[in-house]
């Protein structure tokens, strides 16, 4: 018969060592969730700053489609076109 030799850690010295091994890997998953996430959301903020920089870009653009659009000489020449005369003043009627 062989005799076993009981080591002076014993058992709970394994145990210690399996329960830091498991709460290690639980820190580095929950550390490289946590810079995923980070990175992630860094791309959101430049997809939404550049989103924002087209919208300006089109706002700006209809501003001056609205200021082309709203101009009183192409009005006048639209009216001309369909036949539209300014009133003479005895058919301008004041609603009170």
């Amino acid at each position: 018969m062989q005799k076993r030799k009981v080591s002076a850690r014993g058992p709970s010295a394994t145990v210690l060592w399996v329960v830091f091994i498991v709460l290690f890997m639980a820190e580095l998953l929950v550390y490289s969730w946590c810079r995923v996430q980070y990175v992630k959301t860094g791309y959101e903020i430049a997809r939404a700053r550049r989103e924002q920089q087209r919208l300006i870009a089109v706002r700006s653009e209809l501003k001056i489609e609205e200021a082309r659009l709203r101009s009183p000489e192409r009005i006048r020449r639209i009216a001309e076109e369909l036949g539209l005369v300014m009133p003479r003043p005895d058919q301008i009627v004041v609603m009170p």
